[in-house]
């Protein structure tokens, strides 16, 4: 098997401490390390100083989506069991493809109630990977209903309680619909942006609603093999002409987090011109793409062994990207979704 296809390529060792559990106080005093793509060089600095290395003309692209509270804890209504229901995307209206746990006590007909039924769900289908799916019952409106009882679905890793919602927010989500969070794009203030703006970067958003697919595991040991998730993206005229503009005038396109670069390299076409539209990705970027649409990547540190590590890999080549892992390691940088960033230039 040609090296870098094998999964194990993407191992580096983590200990657990540097696994960030918790939102620092100050979304913008995170570290940043700047990896120099080409040379493999590193620096190490403050988030905020990111400013320092975006250059007037430059084109910023963020991924405005907003992480739902998607985690519901209810009962079966007959047996008062316990069940845990995440939503992972909506079908229609008030169908959703669910995570049931434990799926064996819902066949379909199985009706759970939520929050002393202020929220019913009956159980229609199980679809693949055994997921259900579930209509939904309620007075109201259910982005309401579900701001009262869902909790937010961190990531595995994450043990601790997030005691303030919005801080698994980025500070621009806008449009409803993730199971996590776009996390690059946890370090940016307002102020921050309001600064980069006035640097005369531009900045452009698209929409990605991250899935929870996003933590699944590679289990193959040929990734080629992996079967990626799909990913539900907009991309609007405005955002595709500002960002092709940006191209056209010798700027760079600087993607926040992988989710903005699967989006854009699936909206651009062979000539490097962005599309807008709307639709469902399972792009799979690693080693041996040939990007088309980004230049740059502002982006957190990633699992072992994760399609996000073969996304990074794929910009700042395989060894460069480990041997800067290994140093975040020596150096105690935070891990993660609350971890700290890496700027790829």
């Amino acid at each position: 098997m040609k090296k870098e296809m094998s999964l194990h390529d993407y191992y580096y060792d983590l200990p657990e401490e540097l696994i960030a559990q918790d939102p620092l106080e100050d979304r913008s005093s995170s570290r940043l390390m700047i990896l120099d793509k080409e040379t493999g060089d590193v620096e190490h600095h403050v988030f905020k100083d990111i400013i320092d290395y975006l250059q007037e003309g430059d084109c910023l692209v963020i991924n405005d989506t907003k992480v739902i509270p998607a985690r519901l804890y209810g009962a079966k209504i007959g047996t008062d069991a316990k069940i845990e229901v995440l939503l992972l995307k909506r079908r229609e209206n008030d169908v959703w493809e669910t995570l049931v746990k434990p799926g064996k006590k819902c066949k379909p007909g199985t009706q759970i109630s939520f929050g002393d039924g202020l929220l019913i769900g009956e159980v229609l289908d199980v679809v693949e990977e055994g997921n259900r799916l579930i209509q939904f019952r309620y007075e109201g409106i259910f982005e309401e209903v579900l701001d009262q009882l869902g909790e937010m679905p961190l990531p595995p890793y994450i043990t601790h309680k997030l005691e303030d919602k919005t801080r698994y927010q980025t500070v621009y989500a806008k449009y409803e619909g993730s199971a996590a969070a776009p996390t690059a794009g946890l370090h940016f203030t307002n102020e921050l942006l309001k600064k980069i703006e006035e640097k005369g970067v531009r900045i452009a958003h698209v929409t990605l609603h991250v899935g929870l697919g996003t933590f699944r595991p590679v289990k193959v040991e040929n990734i080629l093999e992996h079967h990626m998730h799909s990913e539900f993206y907009m991309v609007d005229e405005k955002d595709a002409e500002m960002i092709n503009e940006t191209k056209r005038q010798g700027g760079r396109v600087i993607s926040v987090g992988t989710t903005s670069t699967r989006t854009l390299e699936t909206v651009t076409d062979e000539d490097g011109v962005v599309h807008a539209g709307s639709g469902w990705t399972q792009i799979f970027i690693y080693p041996g793409y040939q990007f088309k649409a980004i230049d740059c990547l502002i982006t957190n540190f990633h699992l072992p062994e994760s399609t996000l590590l073969m996304l990074v890999s794929a910009l700042a080549g395989r060894e460069h990207v480990l041997k800067a892992y290994e140093e975040a390691v020596r150096e105690k940088y935070r891990f993660f979704s609350f971890g700290d960033a890496m700027f790829l230039k």
